[in-house]
């Protein structure tokens, strides 16, 4: 008796998510990520492809306005969950804010992790407009960079605050 091993497809499936305030149709299979989806599928490539294992939070996105790491997080498991890419905030004041602290204080060198710390930072000003060194660098803890080390990204954090609260704008 001889026993033969199939190969199974992976199944694919339509998902309906929302990314950027836009409804996405896309196919996905079961294991298939959010970044695979944003990158290969939507071409949204400013999250970026590090560790492809929730270690260096160069892929962070906001799911449901709250930070995560979209190479863990599976397509199927963000419908009905609004999702947010670095493409999507670009035009708030706070993430303007944040991208003129970090240009002027030279807070990103190569700028691979930079989309995944601005994702961070923008989710931090939105719960603590006020942010101490050591809040800044507890919420960014999950995003590594090689480059820089994290005394002028912390700087930038915290000018953008300081120019959003001096402004009197309502930063979104």
């Amino acid at each position: 008796m001889s026993v033969t091993a199939t190969t199974a497809k992976p199944v694919s499936t339509r998902v309906e998510l929302e990314i950027n305030g836009v409804a996405a149709d896309v196919r996905a299979g079961l294991s298939t990520t959010l970044l695979t989806v944003l990158r290969d599928e939507l071409h949204l490539t400013a999250a970026k492809r590090g560790c492809n294992q929730g270690v260096c939070g160069a892929c962070t996105v906001e799911i449901d306005g709250v930070p995560m790491r979209s190479c863990l997080s599976l397509a199927h498991g963000c419908v009905e969950r609004p999702v947010r890419t670095l493409e999507g905030l670009l035009e708030t004041p706070r993430m303007q804010a944040l991208q003129r602290a970090f240009a002027a204080s030279g807070a990103f060198q190569c700028g691979f992790c930079t989309p995944g710390m601005l994702v961070a930072a923008h989710a931090l000003l939105a719960a603590d407009p006020t942010p101490d060194d050591a809040a800044v660098r507890r919420e960014l803890s999950g995003n590594l960079c090689r480059c820089t080390g994290y005394a002028r990204i912390v700087a930038a954090v915290q000018d953008a605050a300081a120019a959003i609260n001096a402004s009197g704008e309502a930063a979104s």
